[in-house]
Formats: structure tokens, sequence, C-alpha cells
């Protein structure tokens, strides 16, 4: 992380960062708004720094946050027309650490509306486009952020990651992202998509910047009752076993693209050419994963979107005529058709006589996954993964298909349902020179671990 010290002034930084968000704004759409009090942030960095005041290790590094993210700086809409005109009245706990330690917040990124989606196509303010080819999409939900670090606007990011929406962007642009293990970092300030399968994370250039950003945010918060104590630590032991895993039936699927396996292939070979051990692994119930998570998935989402109503929160219809008019006046305006779609698969699910026939089945299917994931990591220390079956797809390919849109996801899921960590990193281009990525699995509370794994492979 290039921090900000006598050689070089946290001005130059953020002025660099925001003459790059600006010039490649108009091409790439990066950006729901850029922070224009950046400056005066970085001069009194600079004048700490004049003076020997004591600052902190991130001082004058700019970076942005996802727009799902709450920050007194600018309006958080979650790129969604509902959420337009929201001043937030607090910072997310994860954005107080960051800003604790001098980091300088120059924009809030673009994202799928609510993060309901994997392309970044879902946004209200326009899609955001892939850093390598413009005509490709740049993954989601958290699109925006994994563009601004690829195309080196700033060193790092914040994301959120539901069912893949850091790790898929970050394979589709080529950089670091990591999903950590649930509840390692605290949710308060975020708007929820999915309650018991939001986890934050971040982008970043290199797995020692992610070491170093999960240093200074995990750890648990009385405003959280769902993050867990600091297990992160700031030293680890070094593993016994060695062994890596792979997926026998993500190897196998007809989706897999071949160049994706290649690269797959190919660090398994590196793996072993520095001593690992590698292991085959069957996870059957993976094979049901998607199905699971996009029952539980939009029931939770139902739930957190009911709140949205025109009378509490920002955007209101002009076209309702008394209470339940404008309720469903702005809600029909307010969201976008994912959205919609999201309510109207979770209320269905949580409807009398089909509870039990989808959401409490997919409840019981996920503790299968959660045993088997257990099971495997009884054998190996990590798993090795795609994180999509596909590099990144044409803009406009899939919004149309939804179904052919969540399949995207079919192998990131899983991780989340079982809350385990991963670590998207890049693998290599296709001979297109798209970015191919690929993901390492541990067992919960082996974040760090992970990224040491990482930078072996990389």
């Amino acid at each position: 992380m290039k921090i900000a010290d006598k050689s070089t002034s946290a001005v130059s930084l953020v002025k660099a960062a925001l003459d790059k968000a600006e010039k490649y704004q108009k091409t790439h759409h990066i950006f729901n708004w850029l922070n224009q009090d950046a400056l005066r942030q970085a001069e009194e960095i600079d004048r700490k720094i004049k003076n020997g005041e004591p600052v902190g290790r991130l001082a004058g590094v700019p970076y942005a946050i996802k727009d799902n993210y709450l920050s007194r700086q600018g309006e958080t809409t979650a790129s969604a027309k509902i959420l337009t005109g929201l001043s937030a009245p607090l910072d997310a706990t994860c954005v107080e650490k960051l800003e604790a330690e001098g980091a300088i917040l120059i924009g809030r990124t673009n994202l799928d509306a609510f993060a309901h989606g994997s392309s970044t196509e879902n946004s209200f303010f326009g899609p955001t486009k892939n850093a390598k080819d413009l005509s490709r999409v740049a993954g989601g939900s958290s699109g925006g952020s994994a563009v601004a670090v690829a195309l080196d606007i700033v060193q790092f990011a914040t994301g959120s990651d539901t069912g893949g929406s850091i790790r898929q962007p970050a394979s589709f642009n080529g950089v670091f992202g990591i999903k950590p293990t649930y509840g390692a970092i605290s949710r308060y300030g975020v708007v929820a998509m999915a309650s018991s399968t939001d986890v934050l994370g971040f982008f970043a250039q290199s797995a020692a910047d992610l070491d170093l950003l999960m240093s200074i945010t995990a750890g648990q918060d009385a405003k959280d009752q769902t993050s867990l104590p600091d297990f992160y630590g700031t030293k680890d032991e070094k593993l016994e076993k060695q062994k890596l895993g792979y997926v026998k039936e993500f190897m196998e699927s007809p989706a897999l693209d071949p160049e994706i396996k290649a690269a797959l292939e190919g660090k398994l070979t590196l793996a072993r050419s520095k001593g690992f051990e590698t292991v085959e692994l069957s996870l059957p119930t993976l094979e049901y994963a998607l199905a699971v998570y996009y029952i539980i998935q939009p029931a939770e989402v139902a739930s957190n979107l009911s709140r949205y109503d025109g009378i509490r929160y920002a955007f209101r219809s002009q076209k309702g005529k008394d209470i339940a008019s404008v309720f469903s006046q702005t809600r029909s305006e307010g969201f976008m058709r994912e959205n919609k779609r999201r309510i109207m698969i979770g209320n269905f699910v949580l409807s009398s006589g089909f509870y039990d026939a989808y959401f409490l089945k997919a409840a019981k299917a996920r503790t299968l996954i959660i045993d088997e994931f257990a099971k495997a990591f009884s054998k190996v220390d990590a798993i090795l993964t795609p994180v999509s079956p596909n590099p990144a797809f044409k803009l406009g390919e899939k919004v149309d298909d939804p179904v052919s849109m969540y399949l995207e996801d079919v192998m990131s899921v899983p991780v989340n349902l079982a809350g385990i960590p991963a670590v998207a990193f890049p693998a290599g281009e296709t001979k297109s020179g798209l970015p191919l990525g690929l993901q390492l699995l541990g067992p919960r509370r082996s974040d760090k671990n992970l990224l040491g794994l990482v930078e072996d492979l990389c």
C-alpha cells in the first residue's frame, strides 16, 4: 500500500486519483459521486506529516466506497432511484476504521441497485463497463469498485459480497478481491441485501494490501450482533498439511470455459512444484447451492426491502393520492426490475403453503452444504476453484435472461451459504485479452492463511 510520506504528498496522490476518476468516468461510468472535498482532507494529512504529528497506516491513500456504504460524505443511493437524495446521518463502521487510519474517500462507486445483479447493468445510473473491454460487463454487483482499482484510480475500494459480488468483478477485471469469513467485518452502516450471506470486503492490487485492510477493519462491533471477535491478528502459524483441493464437479462441468479450466490446471501444477499436495474432492451437494441461494436470498431481500415505502427514506412518488397508493407507487417507480423480481420470489417462498416446500427445505440443504465443506477442510487446507464459469460477457447479453445471469453465480454462491472466506486473484488472460480469475477457499477464520497461500500461487 502506497502511504503518503515526506517524499510523496497526500495532495499529489489524491489529485492524481481525482484526475483519473474524471477521465475514466466518461468512458467507463465508474462513480455515482466524486468527493470535491478530498483535496482539503489531503492538505490536512500533509500538514500533520510536516509537523511531525502521528498519522495512520493509510494516511493520504485515496480509496472508493461501493455506494451501499453509508457515509456522511455524499448521498448513499445503492444505485437505486428509491434512495436518491438520502444523506446518511452516520458513517459505516468499516468507513470509520479506514478513515481513522487516514484513508481519503474520493468517490462512491456504481453497483447493481441494492446489489441485485452480476453485471452492474441493473443500476439506476446506468451500467459500468469492463476495465479491459468497453463492450463487456464489469461484473457485479460491485463492478464500479473493481474497475476503479483495475484502472489504478485508487489502490483499494470497498465491496460487499452476498453471492460473489466482490469475487466475480475482481475476476472479470483482473484484480484481487476478498470475501472474508461471515461476520469478520461489521456490516453496520451498509445497506442490507440478504443478511445471512452479506459480507463486507475489499478490492486491491495485491494480496498484501488486502491483508493490511483486513487487519484494520476486522473485529467485533457492538452495533452488529453478527460480527465476530477479532480473530485476524497480526501473525499466523505456518500451515502443517499444505494440501490444496480442487472440486471434481466444477472441473467436469460442461459450463466451465476451457480457458478458465486451463488456468486452474496451471495453478495446480504450480502448487505441486512448490511442494503442495493436490487432492481431488467430490462435493455433490454444491449442485444444489444455486437453487438454495435463490430461495434464501430473495426471501431475505423481500424482508429487507419492505422498509422502503416512500415515508421514511429519500424518494417518494408524487402520484399517490392516499397512504396505500403512496406506498405502491413509490415502490413501483423506485425499484428496478430485478429488485421487483426478487421481492416477488421472496414473498412467494415465504408465503403460507410454500414456506415448508421451499424456504425450509432450502435451509436444510444449506446445512448439508456447510457440513460438506467442513468435511472437505478436514482433508485439505484450502480449495482452488473458478470464480465464474465464464470470463466477462457482453453488455446486454444476459439482461433479459435472468436464469442465464443467475447461472454466472453457480461457483461463487456456495461460499456465502457456508460463511467461509474466499480470495479471488488474477490467473492470466484469455487469448482475446480478457482477465481470468480464480478463487481460493478456506475454512472459517482462515482468512489470513488464504492471503498467504494466494501470494504463493501468484
